[in-house]
């Protein structure tokens, strides 16, 4: 959403946005007022370029991904981490290798923030995806007892592990700030990215505009996701041996070119330079042979590795 024409809604969430981040963020030392300075000019230069981001509509997509990784950083230091990294790992790449090595290392540093973020994602997924089952008999028991559904909820917020609890507190939180259960639930949504999680809220809003019994939906949603998690199981059990295959067979040449670049550059080096150093070029471009093999060969690679993961993946 842009910067002017807000509605009440998103006000509040970024309002409850502020009184989260107070919690987990050290307070600055009242002594220093140089570095109060400091802080706030930072905040705001930060808050200028994501605002930049937003209006070119750059800022949306990262945000919806570290927010999910629940990764407590604004697009801009989730940018500049992209830049710092890649010069860290480029100068000491330099210092190993020389020139080839600096490239290298500056391309590695540009995927790692991404790569780090989406294993936190996945591995966050993952587990509040086995967390679900216990969650909702949770929400039952609270329903049978005699609790409303924002009752049931907190107390959800309060004995479930995490992330979970986090989760649930977070729509507590909201909700009791004035914003509709529908919003602060799509909002939890949006934030998780769970199947079976949307399944469990589709239920929720039907159930509060049609009626009906809101713990036998929920206790039969229950045993479906349990049900569900204990047949996806089983399938990465029968699906490892493929997987891993595909591991093996995408890592294994990128491996022997490391090895062989460390302990032989000098006919590594044939690949990626020219006659001078025992290279050749292309028959129509002065460049080495090697770089068009090399992408010929990381796209045949990408390719197959896609392949497989598409045969070992199964929707349940």
């Amino acid at each position: 959403m842009g910067l002017f024409g807000r509605d009440k809604t998103q006000e509040r969430l970024e309002q409850l946005d502020s009184y989260i981040e107070s919690e987990w963020t050290p307070a600055p030392d009242s002594t220093s007022s140089a570095a109060i300075d400091t802080k706030t000019m930072r905040e705001q230069m930060a808050a200028r370029l994501d605002n930049l981001l937003d209006q070119r509509g750059i800022a949306s997509n990262i945000r919806a991904q570290l927010r999910k990784a629940d990764l407590k950083l604004t697009v801009s230091e989730y940018l500049l981490m992209h830049l710092v990294l890649a010069v860290l790992f480029a100068l000491v790449a330099y210092i190993v290798r020389g020139w080839f090595g600096a490239g290298v290392g500056f391309i590695a540093g540009l995927f790692a923030p991404r790569i780090y973020v989406t294993m936190k994602r996945n591995r966050r997924l993952k587990a509040f995806d086995n967390q679900l089952g216990d969650i909702l008999n949770l929400w039952v028991n609270s329903l049978r007892a005699g609790y409303s559904v924002p009752q049931a909820m907190e107390a959800v917020a309060k004995e479930a592990p995490p992330p979970a609890n986090s989760e649930f507190r977070r729509v507590v939180s909201e909700m009791s700030i004035g914003i509709p259960m529908d919003t602060a639930l799509n909002n939890m949504l949006a934030r998780i990215g769970s199947e079976d999680l949307d399944l469990v809220f589709t239920a929720v809003s039907i159930q509060r505009e049609v009626g009906g019994n809101l713990a036998e939906i929920l206790d039969t949603i229950s045993e479906t996701i349990r049900e569900r998690v204990r047949i996806k199981g089983e399938i990465r059990t029968l699906t490892t041996s493929g997987r891993t295959t595909g591991t093996v067979i995408g890592l294994l040449p990128i491996l022997l070119a490391l090895f062989l670049m460390f302990v032989n550059p000098s006919y590594m080096g044939q690949l990626f330079f020219g006659p001078e150093k025992g290279g050749a070029f292309l028959p129509f471009a002065p460049i080495p042979c090697g770089w068009p093999l090399v992408a010929c060969g990381l796209s045949m690679m990408a390719i197959g590795i896609a392949i497989i993961n598409k045969i070992v993946s199964i929707e349940v």
